[in-house]
């Protein structure tokens, strides 16, 4: 059985420098398959997993996205860090060096981690309706660098200050949050921390874990003089207070919202929802570590 080594070459970390270090730290005869369009390893996920030994992912976390929602058999993964963020690998443990964290997973410790699912779509770090994935769907329509590449850190953090500044610091409650009531927004982990600010990881759920459930945090209401405290408590790792609604390892999350609104899994746009059923698959994945 092979060893296969799915690469997106567009990802913002990925160089054919890196690429040869990485095929050179994997176990011998690994073979490299490139995507070259948007769901084109969802579809090599499927059609490898059944007959493969181990399938590795260079890419960053949108690509382990489409892997996640492609294989078709329990079958080892490793995710090396190619991305410009990376969570997914990053909050494994794993180096942020791609040849290092390579070298680690050919010989890497299994792990069974759950994985949560969105209206039926899997997702190995988090999601969200409202504020996350309205900054997703801006960063997005900003289109790529000349090379390919998304933009980096500067231009989201310029995306969440325009985001915010066009709210005019306020987001009202808009969605129902089944046993726990109304809320602005909602952020869903399976895993903490829940994304990265350069080296900074944000553990804006804080409890949540890989080997868990499903952890949920929704700021009730958003007004100007609470976005220094919410960033605070999300810097700090920290939520908290009358205006946030907490739920922790949770088998079942279900979300109506007051209209249609965005909604995002591992950092992918995947469109307007009215209605969010988020459950968890305890142990579903195996994962190298």
């Amino acid at each position: 059985m092979q060893r296969i080594l799915i690469v997106n070459p567009f990802a913002s970390g990925v160089t054919e420098r890196k690429l040869a270090a990485v095929q050179a730290a994997l176990p011998a005869g690994t073979q490299t398959l490139l995507t070259h369009a948007r769901g084109e390893a969802t579809e090599l996920a499927a059609e490898w997993s059944p007959r493969a030994e181990a399938l590795y992912v260079f890419s960053g976390d949108g690509t382990y996205n489409e892997v996640l929602n492609g294989i078709r058999a329990d079958i080892p993964i490793g995710f090396i860090p190619g991305g410009g963020t990376s969570v997914l690998p990053r909050a494994l443990g794993l180096p942020r060096d791609p040849a290092r964290a390579a070298a680690r997973i050919a010989h890497g410790a299994l792990r069974r981690i759950s994985v949560g699912r969105f209206n039926g779509r899997r997702f190995a770090i988090n999601a969200g309706v409202g504020f996350d994935a309205e900054l997703v769907r801006r960063v997005d329509g900003l289109g790529r660098r000349p090379d390919g590449k998304r933009p980096g850190d500067i231009v989201f953090t310029w995306t969440v200050v325009r985001t915010l500044a066009d709210h005019r610091l306020r987001y009202e409650p808009a969605l129902e949050i089944e046993g726990l009531g109304r809320a602005a927004f909602a952020i869903v982990a399976n895993c903490s921390p829940y994304t990265y600010a350069g080296r900074l990881g944000l553990r804006v759920v804080p409890d949540a874990s890989f080997e868990g459930g499903l952890d949920i945090v929704a700021p009730v209401e958003v007004r100007p003089r609470g976005i220094l405290r919410l960033g605070t408590q999300a810097l700090r790792g920290r939520p908290g207070g009358s205006d946030v609604l907490l739920g922790h390892d949770l088998d079942r999350i279900l979300i109506r919202c007051d209209r249609p609104m965005p909604a995002q899994v591992d950092g992918e746009d995947i469109g307007d929802v009215t209605e969010a059923e988020i459950v968890v698959e305890r142990g579903a994945l195996t994962v190298l570590s």
